[in-house]
């Protein structure tokens, strides 16, 4: 009989793949979709054309039918070079009631969960159909689920619930912001600063979008937040740049400067005004750069774009994930999921998973034992609930 691996083991399989989003998760991918042909289901891969190292895995069990329960998860980690960890980070390691390892808390401890899920029901007499889908390149801007989900149509009969496992201490999650970015290269002309009159530094120009994002922040929190923003921390959008590069040396105006401008939008904000307004503030930077220099200009590429999960009107998804976790509270985070990706798609969606997002992306990543059982149990109903 094949073996059918418990989900601690299962855990501790998926860390030893150390996939980073800017490595290959393929073996990751081979290793899950052999499990799961050792077990007679089928898994499909759908595999990134312009990323030969990255794919997406789905399957389906149970009736073949439409309105399978979808548990969605991401395979891809952040790094973990420049971080004091004082354990392995790829493998793990238990000590005072937790679990340690990259990935434990987001997301390969649910990812297992869901895999001894999908194994679970394929031996069950599943009533309702269960799917697995596994993505990549969460951790760089949710890139990697939308061609899986359109990938998923036609291949296995379409889903009807999702449910993402991001930590929320099993929570039922019904809203998150969603957010958007572009790579911004300001191109300005270099002369000896002597001569900055006559010069466009790319670096001043690029300040002065900077500085009207932070002009958008501060008319935002003075603002009285609707009441559906009034749920997030902080109730409104807010525009951000991370990392920043640009100019030779002290005397010579910069001809080139590079950052990501991105925004997290509560729900219920209106995104394309937010993208209009971004592109109009450059548009108006570029042309009075123009104006010095003809040759200055800015060029935009979208980075990633990355929409807001909305709550649902007693949606299938809340409902489900309320059932099973007993939750009756309302539950709405900052952070960005695939699950608006899902719910974009037309599948009702909500976050529940084991975990505090407080752990996760840190050194000695951990998740509680306690947590990761309560996950179990999760799928242990889950899989009872389907049968009936």
């Amino acid at each position: 009989m094949t073996l059918r691996m418990a989900p601690l083991d299962l855990m501790t399989k998926l860390i030893s793949f150390p996939t980073v989003s800017s490595e290959t998760n393929l073996p990751l991918i081979d290793w899950v979709e052999d499990y799961l042909s050792s077990h007679g289901i089928t898994a499909h891969r759908w595999p990134d054309p312009d990323q030969p190292h990255k794919a997406a895995l789905f399957a389906h069990v149970g009736p073949d039918v439409e309105g399978a329960v979808v548990l969605s998860g991401h395979t891809d980690v952040v790094p973990v070079e420049g971080q004091p960890w004082d354990t392995d980070p790829w493998m793990v390691v238990e000590a005072n009631g937790r679990y340690y390892g990259r990935g434990t808390c987001d997301m390969k401890g649910y990812d297992a969960l869901a895999i001894w899920a999908l194994v679970e029901a394929h031996y069950a007499e599943l009533r309702t159909p269960m799917q697995l889908a596994l993505s990549f390149d969460e951790e760089v801007g949710c890139t990697g689920a939308p061609p899986m989900i359109r990938a998923m149509q036609g291949v296995v009969p379409k889903g009807r619930t999702v449910i993402v496992g991001e930590p929320s201490m099993m929570k039922a999650v019904t809203g998150h912001k969603g957010g958007n970015a572009w790579r911004t290269h300001v191109i300005g002309f270099e002369m000896h600063s002597s001569l900055q009159d006559r010069s466009v530094s790319a670096i001043h120009e690029a300040a002065r979008l900077i500085g009207w994002a932070n002009d958008m922040n501060e008319a935002a929190a003075a603002a009285t937040p609707g009441p559906l923003a009034a749920k997030f921390d902080p109730p409104f959008t807010t525009w951000h740049v991370g990392t920043i590069q640009g100019g030779t040396a002290d005397n010579i105006t910069a001809k080139d400067c590079h950052f990501n401008m991105g925004y997290r939008a509560v729900p219920g904000d209106d995104t394309d005004a937010l993208d209009k307004a971004w592109l109009d503030k450059v548009a108006q930077v570029e042309a009075a750069m123009k104006r010095i220099r003809p040759e200055a200009e800015i060029r935009l590429t979208p980075k990633f774009a990355v929409p807001p999960l909305l709550p649902e009107d007693m949606g299938r998804a809340e409902t489900l994930a309320r059932a099973l976790t007993g939750d009756n509270g309302s539950h709405v985070v900052s952070y960005g999921t695939e699950a608006g990706q899902f719910q974009d798609a037309g599948y009702s969606a909500v976050v529940c998973g084991p975990g505090d997002i407080a752990q996760a992306h840190q050194p000695n990543e951990f998740i509680e034992v306690a947590q990761f059982e309560a996950g179990h149990q999760f799928m242990r109903d889950l899989v009872t609930r389907l049968c009936q």
